[in-house]
């Protein structure tokens, strides 16, 4: 049976890594070793990122939606635990997008929930 040799898989296989680096900053676009702890560090980066981003977006929903509730005189907590109990099932993103766009829709939201408690 013939040897096989690697050459061409390895080529590929370190092509694809300076692919992923293409644009990072020296050597790290160039040299595969440095290449491919760079593009191992922005994959772990980037899995965090992802997960980041969630916890980031639902912050600042909660934020915008308590900000209207207060300028309707009632607080964050109060006007979510008056909404489960009127049986109205809005997520916070769509809630902050009802408190951005259309104020007077919100404001029957905070008298429903108001009412329920």
């Amino acid at each position: 049976m013939a040897r096989v040799k690697g050459a061409m898989m390895t080529r590929k296989r370190r092509n694809k890594v300076l692919k992923l680096a293409k644009g990072y900053y020296g050597s790290k676009s160039k040299l595969f070793r440095t290449a491919k702890e760079a593009v191992m560090k922005s994959g772990q980066y980037a899995y965090i990122g992802r997960r980041l981003k969630k916890r980031d977006f639902r912050r600042l929903w909660i934020t915008r939606i308590s900000a209207a509730c207060k300028a309707n005189g009632t607080n964050y907590s109060t006007f979510i635990n008056g909404l489960k109990k009127a049986n109205i099932d809005l997520n916070r993103k769509m809630l902050s997008e009802i408190a951005i766009s259309d104020p007077a829709a919100f404001t029957s939201l905070v008298e429903q929930a108001k009412a329920a408690l």
